[in-house]
């Protein structure tokens, strides 16, 4: 077998898995988006789907990492290629966390809907940064797609903004469990609600550094946006 037909075969491999990992993102994307719609909604049925289709998620993860565990070892390969398939591996546990988040959501939704709670508590509030961190996540597959790191960049800035919803979310929490105790189980779930949120973002910022890393062969997490931006001139 001569060496082309070789790298055809290798090409053909990568290209199977970055399409598994696409398919495992748009559902993911699916997931997060209804677990919000249901918050929003306060909808028993958004949030069973979401439920319900957690499996779905988890044996795509485990088929793409045994993909990626046959690729490797027939192919043995070297620099960028094992770069892609190490950090495709990575995306992939990162996508399956976001959906863990979105299953969370969904969760808490249906028991706050079932137990008749926090139906004057400012849920309202919590969709700034569930857009937020629904669009992040969208982007993030984008610009895996495209190997951008220029839009992975990006996404490592707009993490920020997720941040400062859930800081500023959690000091009005704060607010209202001090100036009446009784809203402190509601403002508990809540507060549940605006941590999974901001776990998508941190799971949308972490798929963007293994982008730069595909990219670039730079290892930036741990690094900070300055750090990054630098390094990348």
């Amino acid at each position: 077998m001569n060496e082309k037909h070789l790298s055809s075969q290798f090409d053909s491999d990568l290209n199977n898995v970055s399409s598994q990992l696409m398919e495992m993102g748009g559902l993911v994307e699916t997931q997060i988006q209804r677990a919000i719609d249901a918050l929003a909604n306060y909808s028993v049925a958004l949030a069973t789907t979401v439920i319900n289709a957690e499996d779905s998620v988890d044996s795509m993860e485990v088929a793409i990492d045994q993909a990626l565990t046959s690729i490797i070892a027939r192919r043995q390969p070297a620099a960028r290629d094992l770069r892609l398939l190490l950090a495709i591996s990575k995306i992939t546990t990162n996508l399956e966390r976001a959906g863990d988040e979105a299953h969370k959501i969904a969760r808490m939704v249906k028991s706050i809907v079932e137990n008749g709670e926090a139906r004057n508590m400012p849920i309202g509030d919590l969709r700034v940064a569930s857009s937020l961190a629904a669009n992040l996540i969208h982007r993030a597959l984008d610009a895996f797609a495209r190997l951008d790191v220029n839009a992975a960049v990006s996404i490592l800035k707009e993490d920020n903004l997720i941040d400062l919803e859930f800081k500023g979310f959690t000091r009005k929490l704060v607010t209202y469990m001090m100036e009446d105790p009784r809203t402190i189980s509601d403002s508990l779930d809540l507060l549940f609600l605006a941590k999974a949120i901001e776990r998508i973002g941190d799971h949308a910022k972490n798929i963007s550094e293994f982008i730069i890393y595909i990219v670039k062969g730079m290892d930036v997490r741990h690094s900070s946006l300055p750090q990054i931006e630098s390094a990348l001139q």
